[in-house]
């Protein structure tokens, strides 16, 4: 092989696309222990551990008070309850202004909140773990990229190599021919 068709040596390659290159190889070392190439399945890695009774309990309500049908009932009960009490006269077992059903109504707030804010916090630590596995099989994939890019490289720097062989062989040729001719 003649030393000018080896392959290029990195000083040819830019030196910010080595130094990209190069932390790339490092961020896969780094995530290597992390997520090792016989990884669980996407569907295995996603799976969080079962919801406690506490969990299932703040999900219920805050699906259930987060629907247009509680918000229906409620309002129909708040109109039933506030109805009932006007109309009843003197016999009202909350008068206006309705010191009983505020009182119901901030009891139901104060134990409301709380458990939509715990469903929340376990939906956003699903979103990130999911998160944090995107970004896993990201970078896998990104260094999976640039592993196909190095040998498609080294592919076609065979075959320049080749091509340009082939080329010095026929000009060999042409030049014994031209010769023979001339004689």
């Amino acid at each position: 092989m003649n030393a000018s068709h080896a392959r290029p040596d990195k000083a040819q390659i830019s030196k910010e696309d080595l130094q990209q290159l190069n932390q790339l190889r490092q961020h896969r070392r780094v995530h290597r222990k992390r997520l090792p190439l016989q990884a669980p399945s996407v569907a295995e890695h996603f799976e969080a551990p079962a919801p406690t009774r506490g969990q299932r309990l703040a999900d219920g309500v805050a699906a259930t008070i987060g629907s247009w049908r509680f918000i229906a009932i409620q309002s129909t009960a708040i109109v039933i309850w506030m109805v009932g009490n006007v109309m009843s006269g003197g016999g009202a077992w909350d008068p206006y202004p309705f010191i009983l059903l505020n009182l119901l109504l901030s009891f139901q707030a104060a134990y409301t909140a709380p458990a939509i804010m715990m469903s929340q916090n376990r939906q956003s630590e699903l979103d990130r773990r999911h998160a944090e596995t995107d970004y896993e099989i990201n970078v896998k994939a990104e260094l999976e990229i640039e592993l196909l890019h190095e040998k498609i490289d080294i592919l076609k720097e065979r075959e320049l190599l080749a091509l340009t062989e082939a080329v010095q062989a026929l000009s060999a040729q042409l030049e014994t021919l031209t010769k023979r001719l001339d004689k």
